[in-house]
């Protein structure tokens, strides 16, 4: 069964073109103009991914995905018109899976659809990882501290768990692209690797100033001290 997509844009022409490139890959696309639409739409439609503007009339597509990320896990790309770093982070704050700046190649967008998508996917069993009082069990995706379950994105699991698997290696913001995010260095801003390590820190790090898991490697980038 083809994935279903949730546009969320209030420019007709967004909508329109967007939703062209994408049902040409296979998707099945549903629209939204709004914020109250896409509120709908999200238990109606039941996408499997939403493509989120930030700036909507009415419910602002920050709240919109606020939402998203009470319910669970659903992969989302977010668009916006702005292109100061502050804003792009808001949204990576709260849980989105990647990020857009206007204006964009549709190309590129389907691209980015196609990477998060294939993220989202079932994956093959893996065994899980121990230490001390982390643990990071990779086929029920689940992590844990003391015996607490850390509350991670699908994103955050991902880089925690990469970074896990190949300690005590660095890599630089560039490689982690790449490597977990499947996307070029030249798509993606690093600092979307930067705001993620923060999250993941402030979740499983006792003191994230002085963290004892996830080290920055100064000049290179991060690597994680089992």
């Amino acid at each position: 069964m083809s994935a279903r997509i949730l546009l969320v844009d209030d420019e007709p022409r967004v909508r329109e073109v967007v939703a062209a490139y994408l049902e040409r890959e296979g998707y099945v696309v549903q629209t939204a103009a709004d914020g109250e639409s896409a509120r709908r739409h999200l238990t109606e439609f039941k996408p499997n991914l939403v493509v989120l503007d930030l700036m909507l009339p009415n419910i602002s597509g920050l709240d919109v995905l606020k939402e998203i990320r009470r319910q669970g896990e659903l992969p989302v790309i977010v668009l916006t018109a702005r292109a100061h770093e502050s804003d792009r982070v808001a949204g990576l704050e709260l849980g989105a899976d990647d990020y857009v700046v206007k204006p964009f190649s549709p190309r590129e967008l389907v691209a980015r659809v196609r990477t998060v998508m294939r993220r989202a996917s079932p994956r093959p069993p893996a065994a899980p990882l121990f230490f001390d009082d982390l643990s990071i069990d990779v086929p029920r995706r689940v992590a844990t501290v003391d015996g607490r379950r850390v509350d991670l994105t699908a994103r955050e699991f991902d880089l925690l768990a990469f970074l896990a698997a190949h300690a005590p290696q660095a890599y630089t913001r560039g490689q982690l692209l790449e490597l977990v995010w499947g996307s070029s260095p030249e798509w993606q801003d690093p600092a979307t690797v930067t705001v993620h390590v923060r999250r993941i820190r402030q979740k499983i790090e006792t003191d994230p100033q002085n963290p004892r898991w996830l080290m920055t490697v100064w000049g290179v980038g991060y690597r994680f001290e089992p």
